[in-house]
């Protein structure tokens, strides 16, 4: 018996959807370069929330809960891989002896982050809206590396911003810079945002 030609048809456009999901899965988070600012000596308190320091006194600044995932280029969640964020507090700062201001950057601001992915490649921090600083449109840098593979490191930016245009890190990106922006919008029930952002890595994409 002959298949129906609207089954073979309906069949060939599952196809095609999954190859596009495919390709869409493939396709790398870009690299960037990891700046002068990454931490010379880690906090005492590197967890996932750095909205506060060791349960004090919280934060200054929009807290911001940034979620995704992170795959391979074949779209197999990664589990148990190192994520590492660091940025500035909600003036601008950040914590390095690097930037002239650090001596007045908000003490209750942790700067840094860091966890492990669980079983379904998921990662969760809960951080602040980075402060603008001179020269630079407000971004998060991070670092991810998977069991046994290469480390990724680049930056997310926050969509809308006005200054992302002008950036010369963000213009090399080119269209590469959809992959890297955080959507924050209201958090159901507080004042907080929210974004999702998946995170693709592997050199081979």
């Amino acid at each position: 018996m002959r298949p129906h030609p609207i089954r073979l048809a309906l069949a060939a456009w599952l196809a095609l959807s999954s190859a596009g999901t495919a390709l869409a899965q493939a396709m790398p988070t870009p690299a960037q370069t990891e700046g002068p600012y990454y931490p010379l000596v880690r906090p005492a308190d590197t967890d996932a929330d750095l909205t506060r320091v060791a349960g004090g006194p919280p934060a200054q600044g929009e807290v911001l809960t940034l979620r995704g995932i992170v795959r391979d280029c074949q779209g197999t969640p990664l589990a148990g891989a190192r994520f590492e964020i660091w940025q500035t507090d909600h003036q601008g700062i950040y914590l390095h002896p690097g930037d002239g201001r650090t001596g007045q950057r908000d003490p209750n601001f942790q700067f840094y982050g860091e966890l492990r992915t669980d079983a379904q490649g998921a990662y969760r921090f809960r951080t602040i809206l980075p402060g603008p600083y001179t020269g630079r449109p407000r971004h998060i840098h991070a670092k991810v590396t998977p069991a046994g593979g290469a480390t990724l490191t680049t930056q997310f930016y926050l969509k809308g911003d006005t200054d992302l245009a002008g950036d010369f890190i963000v213009r090399r990106l080119g269209k590469a810079i959809e992959r890297v922006l955080i959507d924050a919008q209201p958090e159901a029930g507080n004042a907080a945002r929210q974004a999702t952002l998946d995170v693709v890595t592997g050199r081979a994409c």
